[in-house]
């Protein structure tokens, strides 16, 4: 008997085994067929979401799109809550959508919510509506892709596509030079720290997105970060694919990475505009509060145009760019930008969009303001100040060309503020800490390296260029990065660097890019009016009062507050 007990001891055991070794045999071959699983579906995988047919809805399509049938477009999550369904310009259908409202975006189980038109992508023409996941699918293990149509009434989604997380690999945008194109991809090059893959692992691949056993391929000649360049096709090859809009995607080795981008060749410009020495570039989101006083500052004192990368914002941002145009007459382009976590992408993106029409660029925030104590004696500021930092160049030694500034930065504490200073953040916040902190960078677009590597507000030069280090007697920036608990508890929300992880993520406590005490939790710490404030220094707060202040009955008024 007690053999019987042994024997099926060692049959229970060897069964557990058994059991093990075949979950994890398919959980291997569940991970190895996603590679298979993407090349099987060439640009419609994954992320890449077409329109059900006719008749997978209770109406005929073209009652949804009066004007085709069989039309596609993309859909793609970007937030826990939000997705993004973009239309591509050769969809006319769409032209005479209200962009105001009466748009919606149904989803399986006919869940319905309103769809904002948030913008148009420069590099297609695409437009973009946002939706809002609707609450009852929010705990759904996957979302379907929605139905875009102007209509609430009942449209079935189809059920055999699936919209997965932005963490998949992703190309999501492009910009084309004479030279090459350069293509915006996440998921590839997943590690800043680790070894960029090897451009000769690479293709850009091209499809017609409707035949995708016809497709070609050009080589790749850079790979760093999210940013990957590639050679042009050739006119032979375009034609080969037929009339329509033509998908460009990433190849790496035999897996073709999804993609939401279309292929754009070089614009032929017949006019060059007029080149500025000094232009200033930011990413913002929902920041027009402080814009006017950030612009008005820094063209006085020699900036003279403005590139805002637009990540998606929601305030009003276009309306606050055409009053400042209208009432300063400043330069400011808006680029609508909608990918999250993609800052560094951005400002690659803006060293070859903006080559030709601006010589050094400033890379800084919008709570960043540059400061000299050389200049408190002058009664006025002047469009001199910025541009006398910038080298001269005149060397005939190739390796002492100077194609970079860093100007250091000292930090702001909340200085006991409890909400956003009318009066604007010069003003308003006078408590900073004691030592000098990261830099931010003036940068000689021409001196850029192709790779066109960046860690956010600095560059990768050319061999033959160097960087040069600003004296703190000569400028600073005063950046006022700890606000009013209520504006910085904003910054919670979302973290626009690829690689800096959200405030709400519990990793990385000891990194520089997190807020020494605060932990993972957007929680007000007591003291929090008092941190960060180590020195008063007011010497930035007199100076603008002086330049931009207006007596008034109640005392000195910004010019920033006539918003």
């Amino acid at each position: 008997m007690f053999g019987n007990v042994k024997l099926s001891l060692f049959c229970i055991i060897s069964s557990i085994i058994i059991c093990l070794f075949t979950v994890s045999t398919i959980n291997q071959y569940s991970q190895a067929n996603f590679s298979q699983e993407l090349v099987r579906h060439k640009h419609t995988p994954i992320l890449i979401t077409q329109e059900p047919s006719s008749s997978q809805g209770k109406k005929d399509a073209n009652e949804v799109f009066p004007e085709q049938r069989n039309r596609i477009h993309d859909s793609v999550i970007v937030a826990d809550f939000e997705i993004l369904v973009m239309v591509a310009p050769h969809h006319n259908q769409y032209s005479s959508l209200d962009f105001d409202g009466n748009v919606y975006c149904v989803f399986q189980t006919n869940s319905i919510s309103p769809a904002k038109f948030t913008g148009v992508l420069p590099s297609s023409g695409t437009k973009i509506f946002k939706c809002g996941i609707p609450e009852n699918l929010r705990d759904f293990k996957s979302i379907h892709p929605p139905i875009l149509t102007t209509s609430t009434e009942d449209y079935s989604s189809d059920k055999s596509l699936k919209v997965f997380s932005r963490s998949n690999p992703m190309c999501y945008d492009s910009l084309s030079t004479e030279e090459d194109i350069i293509l915006f991809a996440k998921g590839v090059n997943k590690n800043p720290s680790a070894i960029n893959k090897s451009p000769s692992e690479l293709k850009c691949l091209f499809s017609n997105g409707v035949n995708n056993s016809n497709t070609f391929t050009t080589s790749v000649t850079s790979s760093s970060q999210e940013v990957f360049r590639c050679l042009h096709p050739i006119e032979t090859e375009i034609l080969g694919l037929g009339d329509g809009k033509i998908r460009v995607s990433l190849q790496v080795n035999d897996t073709v990475v999804p993609s939401l981008v279309y292929y754009t060749p070089p614009s032929q410009k017949l006019i060059r505009p007029e080149k500025k020495l000094l232009c200033a570039c930011t990413m913002v989101y929902n920041v027009s509060k402080f814009l006017r006083e950030w612009v008005i500052y820094h063209s006085k004192l020699g900036i003279d145009k403005f590139i805002l990368y637009d990540n998606g914002s929601e305030d009003g941002l276009q309306d606050f760019v055409n009053k400042l145009k209208g009432d300063y007459n400043v330069d400011i382009e808006v680029i609508f930008w909608p990918w999250p976590k993609t800052q560094e992408a951005g400002f690659s993106h803006s060293a070859i969009h903006s080559r030709e029409s601006c010589t050094w660029m400033m890379y800084a925030d919008v709570d960043e303001f540059v400061f000299s104590w050389k200049w408190v004696n002058s009664s006025e500021p002047s469009s001199d100040m910025l541009r006398s930092l910038l080298p001269t160049n005149t060397s005939s030694l190739p390796s002492e060309e100077i194609g970079q500034l860093m100007i250091f930065c000292y930090e702001f504490g909340p200085s006991d503020q409890k909400v956003h200073p009318v009066e604007g953040v010069t003003q308003g916040y006078t408590y900073r800490k004691r030592i000098l902190n990261r830099h931010k960078s003036i940068v000689l677009l021409d001196a850029i390296d192709t790779s066109l590597f960046n860690v956010i507000h600095h560059f990768e030069l050319k061999l033959g260029y160097q960087g040069r280090k600003v004296s703190s007697r000569d400028a600073v920036v005063n950046h006022y990065k700890y606000q009013a608990w209520p504006e910085f508890q904003a910054k919670f929300e979302r973290r626009v660097s690829a690689y800096v992880v959200d405030w709400r993520q519990p990793v990385n406590p000891m990194s520089k890019d997190r807020t020494p005490g605060l932990g993972f939790e957007p929680v007000e710490p007591e003291d929090w009016g008092k941190r960060f404030c180590e020195v008063q220094d007011t010497g930035l707060k007199m100076l603008a009062q002086k330049w931009f202040g207006l007596a008034s009955s109640e005392g000195i008024k910004m010019v920033w507050q006539d918003a």
